[in-house]
């Protein structure tokens, strides 16, 4: 029988082994004498005594000798674990001073006496305390032991200086269970890392880009010595009935009338049971409370990963098995027949809202998290419960947003194709133009064919496009649209199913409220003068719909209905989904193939899933002709304003390998709509002089010597090849541009398979596109 049940306190017989005689020998690049033993144990053995001692991450097994010298230990395992070193063996006599034999001589080890009884045939836990109150760990230990069995534990305390085996004590003075707390006076952390409290450690937290990792902790930090584990086992837990390994932060859900974790460890074939975990949230912590465990009460609704810990029965798993947070060496349990927990992410991480930790938009309220919170006693702050608008109107009316600059010579095309495929009505955003774009599209709204806004972006402190987008969200021509997209003027809808019209598009996917249109890159097909001509006429060459890289190839657009499901427009989809309403979302592809969940909530590109261009495409001629592409360079971009379309862009989306011809069937109907809006003799003047500033403005940049040479490069031979082998380059091809080709790649032919990259440059950070602004 166990003695009765109380808590004891022990510290790990850490130490420096250390020799003065070879204080200088260097073996294998280690030096000997300076090792850290984190924690060494011996119990008595026939003749003397046996001993394991666990050694810190970086230490080799060439610091020991396996021949025993003058009188030194025999060693019968010297092992490498995840970057420690486990050495075991035996001393002739019954000393607890251990006598190592390192290379080059012999070392004094201090250990002490295994207490493996202790726990002998009980229910215990192996817990890692980081920095988590002892409120918190007494919870902890209070459910697992009325919900689970749990009988003892073993705290892993990482910061003993801060008291918690006093304060823990008369929280756990009643229940009847076996505790140790195990004092750690060596840091166990991962040394060039900040504290696990930091967000930066979060899985999930949105905006990482713009976080500064916290100041390295090694008291604090996730764990690096990863041979605890061991550690512990051998010092007390290898004649434990089954143990529980979880985080603090962890929590195992209810199992009401089915076997305990333990004694399904137990007869389990290998002895060892898998935990399957999933991160979850407080929708928010009451102000001025620490949180717990009942405060966690949403998930991620497009949440995929999971955490692993496990259960295992010492015996049956067999104690040469070494222990990791997330496994057991030479076992293989069955994840299907696993047990699930809780990770509750704000203790893991507290003093940090929920917002920081994930993004609130993949919330939603969990019926089992809320059920446990109600077993937990507590009463948490519940999230707010949406209610979609409804979309459901006699006629669809579709509306498009878009923001100009300069681009007055290709307004009516774009307007009248459009208009043509069904478009009702067009909110145009300019600014500072200064080739008549703005009075055409002044003209244009007097005509009644569009409504024009200065654009407000000064004012809001904001790039233009994403000002004029919240702009929008005040205009009544928003409000009564059933279906808006937000698009360029380079940018034209193809529609590939019936007639190529809207509502052709519509019929083909009666349920959607949703549909992304994957841009379908065309290049300047060897097309260098500018001609007043339709650009969906002259441009055909484009990239192959298999175009995985530049990861821009793949960026959609997306035609959305006003369902109340989002809570404002986005460049490439509405965003601020309220994620109670995510189910009610009915996204399509090109396709007419539903889009993945994990898509949901902030995606801007396709991906070899979701990619499709079967019922529609968005047709992207990003660059038009080499003359038209250095005014778009002189003018900037309307998002990203501070970045320069150079060379690197004109790479990037100047494809021409391949051809599509599908726009061209609507250019006979197109050219009805143009004819007949040019029939208006203002609206001719107005495009007539919008195509003389940007003949005029090519001429004085290709005056330019600086522009000149620039252009001279474009249309270069070299570059006219490349912007029909992308398909052989790797992504960080692209970021670097395409200086880094050698010529003997660029100017030979090669066969589909081959293939170019270089290395990445850590220093560049090219064009990360709307990954942020999603």
């Amino acid at each position: 029988m166990p003695p009765p049940p109380r808590l004891i306190r022990r510290s790990l017989a850490a130490q420096t082994v250390a020799d003065a005689a070879i204080g200088g020998l260097a073996i294998g690049g280690l030096a000997i004498g300076g090792l850290t033993c984190l924690d060494a144990v011996s119990w008595p053995a026939a003749g003397g005594r046996a001993f394991r001692a666990c050694f810190a991450t970086g230490t080799a097994a060439s610091a020991f000798d396996a021949l025993p010298r003058d009188g030194a230990a025999t060693l019968t395992e010297l092992r490498e674990v995840s970057g420690g070193l486990l050495v075991a063996g035996f001393q002739s006599d019954s000393s607890a001073t251990l006598a190592l034999p390192l290379a080059g001589g012999s070392a004094a080890l201090r250990s002490d006496a295994a207490e493996t009884k202790l726990f002998s045939g009980l229910n215990a836990a192996i817990l890692i305390r980081c920095h988590e109150a002892a409120e918190t760990v007494a919870d902890w230990l209070i459910w697992h032991q009325r919900q689970h069995g749990l009988q003892g534990a073993v705290i892993v305390d990482r910061l003993p200086a801060d008291g918690l085996a006093t304060a823990l004590e008369p929280l756990i003075r009643d229940l009847g269970l076996r505790i140790v707390v195990l004092d750690c006076p060596i840091p166990l952390g991962q040394p060039r890392i900040g504290p696990e409290t930091d967000p930066f450690l979060a899985p999930d937290a949105p905006g990482k880009d713009r976080m500064t990792p916290a100041t390295p902790d090694p008291w604090r930090a996730p764990l690096g010595e990863m041979l605890i584990y061991e550690a512990v086992k051998w010092r007390f837990l290898a004649q434990a009935r089954a143990v529980l390994n979880l985080d603090i932060s962890d929590l195992l859900a209810p199992v009401a009338g089915a076997a305990s974790v333990f004694d399904r460890a137990l007869a389990a074939p290998q002895g060892v049971l898998l935990l399957i975990g999933w991160r979850v949230y407080p929708w928010r912590v009451k102000s001025g409370q620490a949180p717990t465990y009942g405060d966690h009460i949403c998930k991620p609704f497009d949440g995929a990963t999971a955490q692993v810990r496990w259960c295992a029965a010492p015996e049956v798993a067999g104690l040469e098995a070494t222990w990791r947070p997330s496994r057991i060496s030479y076992t293989k349990p069955d994840a299907a027949a696993g047990a699930p927990f809780y990770r509750c992410m704000a203790i893991r991480h507290p003093g940090h809202g929920s917002a920081v930790l994930a993004p609130k938009a993949s919330l939603i309220e969990d019926a089992a998290l809320l059920a446990l919170a109600d077993q937990l006693g507590h009463k948490p702050i519940r999230a707010p419960k949406s209610v979609a608008a409804g979309t459901a109107k006699a006629v669809n009316r579709t509306a498009i947003v878009t923001t100009m600059k300069n681009e007055g010579p290709f307004i009516l095309e774009w307007l009248a194709y459009h208009r043509v495929i069904g478009v009702d009505d067009f909110l145009i955003y300019s600014n500072d133009c200064t080739d008549g774009t703005d009075m055409m599209l002044e003209l244009l709204q007097q005509k009644g064919l569009v409504q024009h806004r200065d654009n407000p972006f000064r004012s809001m402190d904001l790039k233009p496009q994403h000002a004029a987008l919240q702009a929008a969200e005040g205009e009544a021509l928003i409000r009564n649209a059933t279906w808006l997209i937000c698009m360029d003027v380079d940018e034209f809808i193809t529609i590939k199913v019936g007639g190529g019209t809207l509502a052709d598009l519509y019929a083909a996917l009666p349920d959607a409220n949703m549909i992304s249109m994957t841009w379908r890159l065309f290049g300047n097909a060897g097309v260098n003068d500018y001609q007043d001509r339709f650009i969906t006429g002259q441009f055909t060459r484009c990239a192959p719909e298999l175009t995985r890289k530049p990861h821009q190839a793949w960026g959609f657009k997306t035609l959305f209905r006003r369902a109340g499901i989002f809570k404002k427009l986005g460049v490439h989809r509405p965003k601020g989904l309220k994620p109670d309403l995510w189910d009610q979302i009915h996204w399509f592809n090109g396709s007419g193939k539903r889009m993945p969940i994990e898509m949901l909530r902030n995606s801007w590109r396709s991906t070899v899933t979701s990619y499709g261009y079967d019922l529609v495409s968005l047709n992207h001629y990003a660059v038009r002709s080499a003359d038209s592409f250095l005014v778009k360079r002189d003018r900037g971009r309307v998002n990203h304003v501070d970045r320069d379309q150079g060379m690197n862009y004109w790479f990037r989306m100047n494809f021409n390998a391949d051809q599509d011809l599908s726009i061209q069937r609507m250019i006979p109907a197109l050219q009805v709509e143009y004819d007949r809006l040019l029939a208006d003799p203002e609206i001719r003047a107005a495009h007539d002089h919008a195509v003389a500033c940007h003949r005029q403005r090519i001429a004085d940049l290709r005056a330019d010597p600086v522009q000149s040479a620039f252009y001279a490069e474009l249309v270069s031979e070299r570059m006219q090849r490349l912007c029909r082998m992308q398909a052989h380059f790797g992504s960080n091809v692209f970021t670097a541009g395409p200086e880094v080709i050698p010529d003997a790649v660029a100017m030979q032919d090669h066969p589909p398979g081959f293939f170019f990259t270089v290395r990445a440059d850590p220093a560049d950070t090219e064009d990360t596109h709307e990954a942020a602004e999603a």
